[in-house]
């Protein structure tokens, strides 16, 4: 901006350098002096006017640090210095403003297709996330559910076994009991049968014999009787303890009976919970690796179109403030050229000169001295 004042300070110079020339050459003369001052003042304010155009635009694109407003300053600049005409200066504005213009718009378009993106793809995620950790539960559940019946239908089946041999080892020992029983019953039997003989052969014999001799074999008959006393009594008790034993067996058959039916039926119920639940634990790893599959595309696609809209250094409401200061700050730029004469006083100013020097002897070459 100095060096552009500078160089329209020495610019300045020649021309009233020139003046100088001509009123000496002309011997002066009012016209000719009205047309020089009113030649410089126009051109002094079209160069304020410039230069007040070309710095609105270059404090923008430096404050916004935008190279396509910068080489629009560059430009307008060159065309002021070349002399071009303000309308197309006012075009090349124009256009950057419609530039702008369309640039916000899009990138508003674009703020409300992330924004709808962002939101839709943040609640499929947290819809995903949400049924893969219900999923997961349901999963563990099924799992330690399973794991805790079979842990139940081993102690189970292990209860089952032990009654199994239990119950053999019982059966066993009572067919032993029994045996040993129906052995020395018959025994028993046996014995008593011959002793109950021979109290009857005894008694027949000494029923009608003398004194002496009924002493003598009434201490023999007691003597058997006293043995079949005893082979009566442990009969007695072998028998009342195989009762006792039988039905000892018998009750203690039917509880294990029972108790081993109800252990079997509760295997077979938890048996069939088990694999039910293994199914459906199965059944939900394979839902859980498919939302597991569609929650990592939908994770990809997040992370990707976050990138793709929310990445940038600058944001959004960032951008859509610097685009509104770039375009008013252009607008404004407008504005000054239109309320500047510019070139049109400048026209104007030389053709009140040219009406003034008709008369002049140097008409000609004063003409084209201030041209």
């Amino acid at each position: 901006f100095e060096a552009e004042t500078k160089s329209r300070g020495e610019e300045l110079g020649a021309l009233a350098g020139a003046k100088k020339a001509i009123v000496d050459a002309t011997g002066g003369g009012a016209a000719l002096d009205q047309v020089s001052f009113v030649q410089l003042r126009a051109q002094s304010k079209v160069s304020a006017s410039n230069f007040q155009v070309v710095r609105i635009i270059r404090g923008l694109a430096r404050t916004h640090n935008s190279a396509d407003l910068s080489l629009l300053a560059s430009r307008v600049a060159a065309k002021m210095h070349a002399g071009g005409p303000f309308d197309k200066v006012k075009a090349m504005i124009s256009d950057m403003i419609g530039k702008l213009e369309d640039a916000a718009g899009a990138d508003a378009q674009k703020k409300v297709y992330c924004d709808k993106q962002i939101a839709e793809t943040t609640e499929k995620k947290e819809e995903n996330t949400d049924a893969l950790e219900a999923i997961t539960t349901n999963i563990d559940s099924a799992t330690a559910k399973s794991a805790q019946l079979k842990e139940q239908l081993s102690v189970l089946q292990t209860e089952v076994s032990e009654l199994i041999n239990s119950q053999a080892g019982m059966d066993k020992l009572r067919q032993e009991e029994k045996t040993t029983y129906e052995a020395t019953k018959a025994e028993l039997e046996q014995g008593l049968d011959g002793v109950k003989m021979a109290l009857k052969i005894l008694s027949d014999y000494y029923g009608g014999g003398s004194g002496s001799a009924s002493g003598a074999a009434g201490g023999v008959i007691g003597l058997i009787e006293v043995v079949e006393s005893d082979l009566s009594k442990s009969l007695a008790e072998i028998t009342s303890e195989e009762e006792s034993s039988a039905a000892n067996y018998e009750e203690t058959t039917n509880e294990n009976s029972v108790d081993k039916a109800t252990k079997e039926k509760d295997i077979e119920f938890k048996t069939k919970e088990a694999k039910e639940l293994d199914k459906t634990a199965s059944e939900l790893k394979t839902d859980q690796s498919s939302v597991q599959e569609e929650l990592d595309a939908v994770t990809e696609y997040f992370t990707r179109i976050t990138g793709d809209c929310s990445g940038k250094v600058e944001s959004y409401e960032e951008t859509a403030r610097r685009r509104t200061a770039e375009i008013e700050g252009l607008k404004q730029a407008l504005e000054t050229l239109d309320s500047e004469p510019s070139l049109i006083q400048s026209r104007s100013s030389h053709r009140r000169a040219r009406s003034a020097l008709r008369g002049h002897p140097h008409r000609a070459a004063l003409l084209a001295a201030v041209a």
